[in-house]
């Protein structure tokens, strides 16, 4: 049973929170939901899309943290902190990805997960590296 939709360019995505391993996570973007951005591809992390924050303070610390996240996990780098090597931002991984920035490697808290359509996703990151951002939102199921 999916706890999310995500919706990329009107391709639904169904996806579950990781409540248990990464509780204050979960609940911080459950109070951001619905959210809508639009999503661009990585410039450093291999085969990933992501939505820059900036420096939107989400007030968490790491929980979770990965920095070589699955297809399909979403990870989230907290930014906010005054050793904050990246701002704040959600990454989705659609192939091998290690996540990093012009500093260098980062760690993110993986808080959800893609339960299906790994294939479509993987096609949809594509059309964002070659085709440009696409709008995505998320929302309870």
């Amino acid at each position: 049973m999916a706890d999310i939709q995500i919706d990329i360019a009107g391709e639904i995505f169904p996806a579950v929170f990781e409540a248990q391993d990464a509780p204050k996570t979960v609940a911080r973007f459950r109070e951001l939901l619905p959210f809508s951005d639009r999503i661009i591809h990585v410039r450093w992390s291999g085969e990933a899309c992501w939505i820059p924050m900036g420096e939107r303070d989400l007030s968490l610390g790491f929980e979770n943290a990965t920095s070589h996240p699955a297809p399909g996990q979403v990870i989230v780098y907290p930014g906010g902190m005054p050793t904050s090597l990246s701002e704040t931002e959600i990454l989705i991984a659609y192939g091998p990805c290690c996540f990093a920035s012009k500093a260098g490697q980062l760690a993110g808290n993986h808080f959800l997960t893609i339960t299906s359509g790994l294939d479509r996703l993987a096609r949809i990151g594509r059309s964002v590296l070659w085709d440009g951002a696409k709008t995505i939102t998320f929302r309870a199921a």
